[in-house]
């Protein structure tokens, strides 16, 4: 018998469990998986067929609040996927809320050219 999560942490893995259940990333549509950690947020382009992240994001390479991070890390993976020819991507909030840093950084990717 599985012990009930407690913390936030399996709390959050288990819906992020759930969404990848569903969610699989191709070469020509990869998955963009957001993580979190409470000083930065990054990003993945994720091609699930072979396991391999063709590109990636991360917070600590700009400066200003977590809003202002994850805006620049949406910018940074689109001009990265458009430079691979890549347009359409699957979007793996990785259990978050879509709020806040997550909903961002999606905007910002919106913006930047890539279709979800």
């Amino acid at each position: 018998m599985q012990h009930k999560p407690t913390t936030k942490k399996e709390l959050r893995e288990r819906r992020h469990a759930r969404v990848r259940a569903l969610v699989k990333g191709t070469a020509e549509r990869p998955r963009l998986a957001v993580y979190r950690s409470n000083r930065f947020v990054s990003a993945q382009l994720i091609d699930d067929t072979v396991g391999k992240t063709i590109a990636a994001s991360h917070g600590r390479d700009f400066k200003g609040a977590q809003s202002v991070q994850a805006k620049a890390v949406g910018e940074t993976i689109a001009k990265a996927a458009k430079a691979l020819g890549v347009t359409t991507i699957v979007f793996d909030r990785g259990g978050y809320q879509y709020i806040g840093q997550v909903k961002a950084l999606a905007d910002a990717a919106r913006e930047g050219g890539l279709a979800f």
